[in-house]
């Protein structure tokens, strides 16, 4: 396994027109159509809406729920099962909306403390012509990159699946990371946001446990570093081959 990664995720107000952005926020804040949330919080997002992530981070989380039946003397009961997965995250300056489609849900968590999000409807976006086509271009690229994941999330073998999940997340959302012996270069990315062991399993399709001892393996090999507060870092190439 090897690794090169050089992020392609940018924030809003540095991707686009600062007046855009900043003309939309506050279109947000005067229609009452924004909210910062704690971390952990949900996000009250309901299909139809297009929402926005001003600042912080999302966590998106699909629940599938599916009827099952027991037999116990000769009476059948049925009972809800609800299998719940992280999918992913949304980054400030990109937009996501919530699809229901029985008997699938997903549903939005704020990842990081005061997550800002703003929400509108489609048609909205009708003041600003070039924004939504911005939008589009955005969602776009969220499809593709889906199509990596799921390429991703074929792998037969799950630490394969592991470490090609963290390089996507950090490919997508990374940091520089510049180790304190060597201020001079960049040393790896690291994910900005703390992520557990059990969300990491649900979106592989393994356990908890399991994801421990395969990450314990990846530090072994010199793959990943953990760094304070639990964050996950890739090296560079140049610095796996030390």
């Amino acid at each position: 396994m090897s690794l090169n990664i050089q992020p392609t995720s940018t924030s809003a107000p540095t991707s686009r027109p600062f007046l855009t952005w900043q003309l939309i926020i506050d279109w947000a804040e005067e229609h009452y159509r924004s909210r910062a949330f704690s971390k952990d919080e949900r996000i009250p997002a309901r299909p139809g809406l297009l929402y926005l992530v001003q600042k912080g981070s999302i966590r998106l989380v699909g629940n599938a729920h599916i009827s099952a039946s027991h037999n116990k003397s000769s009476k059948s009961k049925i009972s809800n099962i609800s299998d719940e997965a992280f999918l992913g995250f949304v980054g400030a300056g990109q937009p996501f909306e919530l699809i229901a489609q029985s008997p699938f849900t997903l549903q939005a968590y704020a990842h990081a403390d005061q997550t800002t999000v703003l929400w509108m409807y489609w048609h909205d976006l009708d003041n600003w012509p070039y924004f939504r086509r911005e939008v589009l271009d955005a969602f776009r690229y969220q499809h593709q990159r889906k199509l990596l994941w799921l390429s991703t999330l074929g792998q037969r073998r799950t630490i394969d699946r592991l470490f090609g999940f963290l390089t996507l997340l950090i490919e997508e959302y990374g940091e520089p990371w510049i180790a304190q012996d060597k201020p001079e270069a960049i040393s790896g990315y690291y994910l900005p946001w703390p992520l557990t062991h059990a969300q990491i399993g649900s979106a592989i399709g393994s356990t908890r446990v399991t994801v421990t001892r395969l990450m314990g393996k990846l530090r072994q090999q010199g793959l990943i570093f953990i760094q304070n507060d639990h964050l996950i870092c890739l090296p560079t190439q140049s610095e796996q081959s030390q």
